[in-house]
């Protein structure tokens, strides 16, 4: 008997011990809208600057030759390599006029031997798309070999996020392997728009260039931006609110235009590329580009406007709270405003708020710390996302806690399936007792029927 207690005893004593250890194991991305009206171009793309949404969007992953508007990457690479630009001067190589002879360019007029700032470079080949003024330019930045700074311009639109776009040379003119897309170029006009005197520049009409050591006598260049001048082809091109950038076009890009328009405190930038160079008589075509950018630009001031749509502090929900005292949920806030460009029919109860919660959290929280996340959508298009932040500070109850621990050890399949075979063995034990003692009694009715 003291064998089977001895047994029984070290079964018990594992038991409580697989419980014990169970125990520790249980505490261990701007909706794009639609226009009602055609464009010519093939690549479009519209953003508001001040959200950096994109409200439309026509092809705007397409590769398509840039023409000139390639020189927002030169002057991009310029200004990224050239510190002063008023008083940092180079001279106009005899290889610049050679490179480009009989390619029908675009040319400011600089002259061979003439000493010229790069500022002065940056107006000659921004205003009157001077292609001469960008090699020039080129071969100064890439210390004698505009090749060398075409593989800058790449390097640049790696680093700027440019997926599609690939230069071939600083200018524009055509190569099969010289493409970009109207996303792209966002990218790479966002970032201009930040360097000195870029929307100085590719805002003027006109620029003069004062006599230099190759010309007695000051010259003036005038922009390529039908959209800033009333005074050409009967100003059927020009929009009071356009400002800059720059117009790109030859046979096989066709017309292709960035420009910015800032009406009533709203401002927009418009990529407009692979407008039909030719009409469909095989005759120059007019500037659809221009004229598809004017009409995004009427049609966002009119119909679009900024809505505040979550504000910091907003309510958003509750989650179900733990181990807090006569408290069983949690309310969450945003965390931050979101605002956005909506049609101005557009109510911000029109926005599906889709928030992403935990099924419960523990005591203690902390105001303003992290407890989920919400995606706010419009129209099937998702806008963006916000954190979800506890709305106050709830300590902990350390007696609902430790309850709680208890509650889940005593309800656990390991603690249920330990206690059972406690019972289990116990029963065996009281089993093989009863076995035990009536086998004892048996033995002294033997011996005392034997000894009479």
């Amino acid at each position: 008997m003291k064998k089977i207690r001895k047994f029984f005893g070290s079964l018990l004593c594992l038991a409580i011990c697989c419980c014990m250890v169970s125990s520790s194991f249980l505490q261990a991305e701007a909706a794009i809208f639609t226009v009602d009206f055609d464009l010519e171009s093939e690549g479009v793309v519209l953003v508001n600057l001040d959200t950096g949404i994109a409200v439309f969007e026509k092809n705007a992953d397409e590769r398509l030759e840039p023409a000139s508007i390639t020189k927002i990457m030169t002057y991009v690479v310029v200004c990224d390599h050239v510190e002063d630009l008023e008083n940092t001067k180079t001279t106009v190589s005899a290889n610049i006029n050679k490179e480009l002879t009989g390619t029908g360019s675009s040319m400011s007029g600089v002259i061979e031997g003439e000493e010229l700032s790069i500022l002065e470079l940056l107006n000659l080949m921004m205003v009157p798309s001077g292609n001469d003024a960008a090699l020039v330019l080129a071969e100064y930045v890439g210390g004698g070999d505009w090749h060398k700074f075409v593989d800058m311009m790449n390097e640049k639109a790696e680093e700027l996020g440019c997926e599609d776009t690939h230069f071939a040379n600083p200018h524009g003119l055509h190569d099969d392997n010289h493409y970009t897309t109207p996303n792209d170029m966002v990218k790479i006009t966002q970032y201009a728009l930040e360097l000195p005197e870029f929307t100085k520049i590719t805002n003027q009409l006109y620029y003069t260039l004062r006599a230099t050591n190759k010309s007695s006598e000051p010259r003036t260049v005038y922009s390529t931006n039908r959209m800033l001048n009333q005074n050409i082809d009967n100003g059927e091109y020009y929009y009071q609110y356009a400002q800059g950038i720059k117009t790109g076009s030859h046979d096989e890009a066709g017309y292709c235009l960035v420009s910015t328009a800032v009406k009533n405190g709203y401002s927009y930038l418009c990529v407009a590329m692979g407008c039909p160079y030719y009409d469909k008589d095989g005759n120059p075509n007019h500037h659809g580009e221009m004229l598809d950018s004017r009409k995004l630009y009427e049609w966002a001031f009119e119909n679009l406007s900024m809505t505040s749509v979550v504000a910091q502090g907003d309510p958003q929900g509750e989650v179900k709270l733990e181990y807090a005292w006569n408290k069983d949920t949690l309310l969450v806030e945003a965390a931050q405003d979101f605002n956005t460009i909506l049609p101005k029919s557009v109510k911000a109860s029109s926005i599906v708020v889709t928030t992403d919660l935990p099924e419960s959290v523990e005591a203690p929280v902390q105001k303003g710390e992290k407890i989920g996340t919400a995606t706010l959508s419009y129209a099937g298009q998702e806008l963006t996302t916000i954190d979800l932040v506890a709305a106050e500070s709830v300590e902990r109850s350390n007696a609902l806690h430790t309850l709680s621990q208890i509650e889940s050890v005593v309800t656990s399949k390991w603690f249920i399936g330990i206690v059972g075979l406690i019972i289990f063995l116990v029963i065996i034990y009281i089993i093989l007792a009863l076995i035990y003692n009536r086998k004892k009694k048996k033995l002294k009715k033997v011996k005392k029927y034997r000894r009479m």
